[in-house]
């Protein structure tokens, strides 16, 4: 008999995090490292929210046990925003308040999938993913889109991948660890393809609010109504409010599908923080003009990374139209030789660039195939610069 279960030993530590925490391990060692790693803003919460905390931490009624779904305030505020921005109308009863997103598509897999269910997932994807399928008894089975592709899979790929056991369409635009972001056009021709064939859609709108370029994050139950009553989307204010800490995502669905991640949700871990909880009903319900303030920037930095990536030679660096990372293809760098080194996977060359020039970056391993690299450009404009020119230099 074993001390820890085969479902709990097979799961593989989050790499993001993994290498996160190298490089901030380096730092306090006093190493110059550069670190692409987090997806995380680099901004403060904004001061509304904090103070919004500030007050409710004061208030008694914040130290009890709330409902296990969540504040009915927040999820008033949920279902406002997800006519706002998803264009689904939607009662609060169909929202649960989570533990951050991550617990949201936990909780999401769990609800729908039996064992040997199988979800399309296009590639590359979240680290976290396949984790949760393979969590919730089911069977991630991939679907890649290269760099050639801006990395959107099509209609096509995903016919060829389905099977008599695909229960689960997952969705994500804008796409990490990519910045992809599907049209309109995309998204309803994957929709109709999903709803013909009788799939429910997980869709991570995680990024939805963090477009570049004049777009819009275009909703899958926007474009395909029909989809509504199989479609389970998950959200947070992690990373357009920059509240990576406060640990509050959601989950909105059919009536009878939030119900069972209620039921589930009540035995897990209750409810979310109220304190975290009441800081979320004032990023939604309050200004949005600090979120502007970071969305910009980030435009910004995107186009100095991918200019600067694009001038190493053997790179190439698709420029992202959401989130806040690049995911450029480094296979020409593979196979040569760089300071005694002769790197083979793009495993192997992140090793290179932190151990030579003190730059973290996430290999492709995590998110899929090799031959890629992941880069957060939520980090500081000249730490930013600081680290590209490193490359540079590197592979220059």
């Amino acid at each position: 008999m074993t001390r820890i279960s085969n479902r709990i030993a097979s799961i593989a530590e989050s790499a993001t995090l993994k290498v996160d925490a190298k490089a901030k391990s380096l730092q306090a060692a006093g190493r110059p490292v550069i670190s692409y790693a987090a997806g995380e803003p680099d901004f403060p919460t904004p001061a509304h929210i904090v103070e919004a905390a500030e007050v409710a931490v004061r208030d008694p009624k914040n130290h009890r046990y709330t409902p296990a779904a969540g504040l009915p305030e927040l999820r008033e505020a949920i279902a406002a925003k997800t006519l706002r921005d998803s264009g689904l109308e939607v009662s609060p009863s169909q929202v649960i308040v989570t533990n951050g997103g991550k617990q949201a598509v936990y909780e999401a897999f769990a609800t729908l999938l039996d064992p040997g269910d199988e979800v399309l997932v296009p590639t590359p994807f979240w680290t976290t993913y396949p984790e949760a399928i393979a969590l919730a008894g089911g069977v991630p089975v991939q679907v890649f889109a290269g760099s050639a592709q801006n990395y959107l899979v099509t209609v096509e790929q995903l016919e060829a991948a389905r099977t008599p056991r695909s229960k689960v369409l997952l969705f994500v635009s804008p796409s990490n660890p990519t910045g992809a972001v599907y049209s309109a056009a995309q998204t309803k021709e994957i929709g109709e393809w999903a709803e013909a064939n009788g799939l429910w859609v997980i869709s991570d709108e995680i990024y939805q609010n963090l477009v570049y370029d004049g777009l819009t994050a275009s909703s899958i139950v926007n474009e395909v109504p029909a989809l509504a009553d199989r479609t389970l989307l998950v959200n947070g204010v992690a990373k357009t409010y920059a509240m990576t800490g406060w640990r509050v995502g959601w989950m909105v669905g059919p009536a009878d599908a939030i119900k069972a991640a209620g039921n589930l949700q009540s035995h897990l871990s209750s409810n979310v923080a109220n304190i975290s909880q009441r800081a979320a009903i004032a990023a939604l319900n309050g200004p949005q003009d600090a979120v502007e303030v970071m969305r910009s920037t980030y435009e910004r930095r995107r186009r100095t990374i991918v200019d600067a990536l694009n001038e190493i030679p053997g790179v190439v660096t698709p420029m992202p139209q959401g989130a806040f990372y690049v995911y450029p293809d480094v296979s020409g760098l593979l196979g040569r030789e760089w300071g005694g080194v002769t790197p083979t996977t793009s495993l192997e060359l992140a090793d290179l660039i932190l151990e030579q020039v003190e730059v973290a970056t996430v290999p492709g391993e995590a998110f899929g195939p090799s031959g890629f690299l992941r880069l957060s450009y939520a980090l500081g404009d000249e730490a930013l610069v600081e680290g590209v020119t490193r490359l540079q230099k590197l592979f220059g």
